[in-house]
């Protein structure tokens, strides 16, 4: 699926603009705090009904203004369809064709959205929730079906972990509640381990490959850790049993997949610790090309690619090695200050904006 038309109004910088962009390369420059990263956003959002950079809706809405309206057509072979976000105080509602989406479920994961920007960092240097999140958000567009399982395990933990709080407070209840529980939280945790495994296992086949292409090794990989890895129903029940007391005591549940984590290794050693910046930046890129091949693999169509201010801190070999190893068919978003760093060839072939004041210029 591709963008042909982007409707702003009311959102961050931008009062009220229209973005036609080309369908395959874009490249939107201008100096920092013009409002470049603003308009992927916006896609971005779209796409997924969040902001990959802040939590509060509210703070997309242009100051002063009382809500903003997100709008795009995209289309593929066979159709175009209008999605349509609106914010206001109350909250967000999101719209296909005119058509009210009740759940959010039902929205996600018709635009599929591949990003990177130098926040991406994160997933190596930050803690295990942030690696959690991003499994959540692309697995969630490869299949839908994960977010169900997950939202009943998130539920059920919620109430398992207010059950062991009574507990913690009066050992004379039952533990018979706790143990049926204990065997839904299983059930639905393994559930959503086997989708997380089976998406880790896809990278794997692929992030090497793209290493290669980008830095010329391609010693990389992705180590998936969980406490539920080669555990079945049987197994999983006497670890909770083990770990009963300490969770009594702590008021929480200590086992599950909510403190799943990952590594990214290079030559062995785990890239957090060893890698340089330029190294780990590599890794990132490469993880989110292989993200490319497997919603094309599930989905019969390139998702969109975002590649937001990627190019600081690379050299223009590295630069050109990336843009060399987009498919010519996918619709792509490049920001940068330095156009000057991209290759000739690239540069004829993209559209290009020029973003300043809030201004959307082609050239």
């Amino acid at each position: 699926m591709k963008l042909e038309l982007l409707k702003l109004t009311n959102f961050r910088n931008y009062e009220r603009i229209s973005f036609q962009p080309s369908e395959k390369i874009n490249i939107l420059y201008g100096k920092n705090g013009s409002g470049k990263t603003n308009i992927v956003e916006a896609i971005y959002i779209l796409a997924l009904t969040k902001s990959f950079r802040t939590l509060n809706d509210k703070h997309l809405i242009k100051k002063g203004e009382e809500y903003l309206r997100l709008e795009g057509i995209f289309y593929n072979e066979k159709s175009k369809t209008n999605f349509k976000i609106l914010f206001d105080q109350k909250g967000k509602t999101v719209y296909i064709d005119n058509d009210k989406i009740k759940l959010l479920s039902d929205y996600i994961s018709k635009i599929n959205i591949i990003l990177f920007n130098p926040s991406d960092l994160k997933l190596i240097k930050d803690s295990p929730s942030v690696r959690r999140k991003y499994l959540n958000i692309e697995i969630s567009q490869y299949d839908k079906n994960y977010l169900f399982y997950l939202n009943d395990y998130n539920k059920l933990l919620k109430q398992r972990n207010s059950y062991i709080k009574q507990l913690s407070l009066n050992f004379n209840n039952s533990f018979e509640y706790l143990d049926i529980l204990t065997r839904e939280l299983i059930s639905k945790g393994l559930k959503v381990y086997e989708y997380r495994k089976r998406f880790i296992d896809k990278i794997n086949e692929l992030i090497g490959v793209y290493y290669n292409k980008i830095a010329l090794t391609d010693n990389v990989y992705v180590k998936y850790k969980s406490q539920y890895k080669d555990k079945d129903v049987d197994n999983l029940l006497k670890i909770y049993e083990k770990n009963r007391m300490r969770e009594l005591n702590l008021g929480k549940t200590l086992i599950g997949v909510h403190l799943d984590d990952f590594d990214i290794y290079l030559d062995d050693n785990n890239i957090r610790d060893f890698g340089s910046e330029g190294q780990q930046k590599n890794a990132i890129v490469s993880l989110k090309f292989s993200e490319v091949d497997i919603l094309k693999e599930k989905k019969g169509l390139y998702p969109i690619l975002i590649l937001d201010d990627i190019f600081s801190e690379l050299d223009s070999e590295k630069i050109n090695n990336i843009l060399n190893i987009i498919p010519e068919c996918m619709q792509t978003f490049i920001t940068t200050t330095e156009v000057n760093k991209l290759d000739e060839k690239i540069i004829k072939e993209s559209k290009i904006f020029k973003i300043d004041k809030s201004m959307v210029e082609t050239e």
